[in-house]
């Protein structure tokens, strides 16, 4: 095999070694985000697009409950919406309720970025799959079936987490 031929499969480990796929599953997703990240094509900071979401899914947010969801500290939280703000994708806007209060909504700018860079990856990776047999794509809807309820086991809070 040439240095530029990569091999298609690997050998599979035992069904008991869960130390191993661990690993493999931790490699496999880090590089797919990181592929999508760049197929989006934003100028935005991994922790930039992910704030954006949350803001755009949960919003409008006070900072306080986007750095609880985020899991960053106020600090880090508010220098985010600072950058975003600068952008044009968020704005702070005062809580009715509660003047002292301040709340981040996306703005038709952030929607905007939003659909497009979920339409580019969406894209990339359909095309991607779509090039696979079919059989290979029914495995992969089991194995995100999986993912899902892994990812649904995931404790609410920072401080509900294993040690």
């Amino acid at each position: 095999m040439s240095a530029t031929e990569r091999p298609t499969t690997r050998p599979r480990p035992p069904a008991d070694d869960v130390m191993e796929l661990a690993t493999r599953l931790r490699l496999s997703a880090t590089r797919l985000a990181r592929r999508l990240r760049q197929e989006a094509e934003t100028d935005l900071t991994p922790s930039m697009h992910s704030a954006l979401s949350a803001v755009h899914v949960h919003g409008p947010l006070t900072l306080g409950a986007l750095a609880e969801h985020e899991r960053l500290t106020p600090p880090s939280v508010t220098k985010v919406v600072g950058r975003l703000e600068d952008q044009g994708l968020v704005e702070r806007r005062s809580d009715p309720t509660d003047r002292r209060v301040c709340r981040v909504s996306t703005t038709e700018a952030g929607e905007h970025l939003l659909a497009t860079s979920r339409a580019q990856t969406t894209a990339w990776l359909a095309a991607r799959l779509a090039g696979l047999p079919a059989a290979q794509r029914a495995r992969l809807l089991e194995a995100v079936d999986v993912l899902e309820g892994l990812v649904a086991l995931e404790p609410a809070s920072p401080t509900e987490r294993p040690a």
